[in-house]
């Protein structure tokens, strides 16, 4: 009943977050697409248990020998005025393998020590974001706007284990549910139209289960619309359903080219 609240929740947000915008002045009007590529430092606790049968909380780094990754976001954008829309597409995806030393229970079958074990992480993320510039004052440096964020996260994931040695030692766990948050947004405009700084933070929690996001990063204009930024981005998230348990942190550097009109 929670999980179809929160997503009767987010579902809502996502209309309303498209009426904004289509109701907005068409005066200032600027659209354009962003591509991302992220390097974080990756840490994930992670428990599947299945009918009553406890799993173990294992740490996917230590224990399953899943190491960091580097992945692409896409992201498009609309400005009119104080009101911005974007639409992003994050596919996460980490794998290893290892020889297990500790006894690991997943989904109710129980690898041993010993045996070949590989492990597959997949998180497909589709965030719908709003922000409106609450403050927008063009004469503080070379312009400055704060405002609040509302902001949808589709989160579809899959955790999988395999030990092909293992009876039943294919199992996986899948889950999927969009999430509202809110948060704040500001842009600096350093000088003129050429250097610029921006920062946001988002996040929500509830039912034991909670989302952070934020990131900061410095853009550089060579030419007229297109944009080269330099960043730093983390991302906290925290599942706790019946039957999983995911306990995670990203955060790392990134860079991104926008092309704008």
């Amino acid at each position: 009943m929670k999980e179809r609240r929160v997503k009767r929740i987010g579902f809502a947000c996502i209309a309303l977050l498209l009426t904004l915008v289509l109701a907005a002045p068409a005066a200032a009007l600027e659209f354009g697409a962003r591509a991302y590529w992220w390097f974080p430092n990756f840490s994930a606790d992670l428990r599947a248990d299945l009918s009553g049968i406890a799993g173990t909380t294992t740490d996917m780094k230590e224990v399953l020998g899943v190491g960091n990754q580097s992945y692409p976001s896409v992201e498009a954008y609309f400005w009119a005025g104080r009101h911005h829309l974007s639409a992003q597409y994050t596919p996460v995806n980490y794998s290893g393998t290892t020889t297990l030393v500790q006894p690991v229970t997943f989904r109710g079958v129980t690898y041993n020590p010993g045996a070949y074990v590989e492990t597959d992480l997949k998180l497909r993320m589709i965030d719908v974001e709003y922000q409106f510039d609450l403050l927008n004052l063009e004469n503080v440096l070379a312009g400055f706007s704060l405002g609040p964020i509302l902001k949808v996260k589709y989160l579809d994931g899959e955790a999988r284990l395999n030990a092909p040695t293992v009876l039943a030692g294919d199992q996986k766990e899948t889950f999927g549910v969009p999430v509202p948050m809110v948060g704040l947004g500001a842009h600096v405009g350093l000088l003129a139209n050429i250097l610029e700084a921006r920062a946001r933070v988002t996040g929500i929690a509830y039912s034991g289960s909670w989302f952070l996001e934020g990131l900061a990063d410095v853009s550089w204009t060579p030419f007229p619309f297109l944009d080269i930024h330099g960043g730093y981005k983390i991302m906290k998230l925290k599942v706790d359903r019946s039957e999983l348990y995911l306990n995670s942190q990203f955060a790392g550097p990134y860079v991104a080219v926008t092309v704008g009109f």
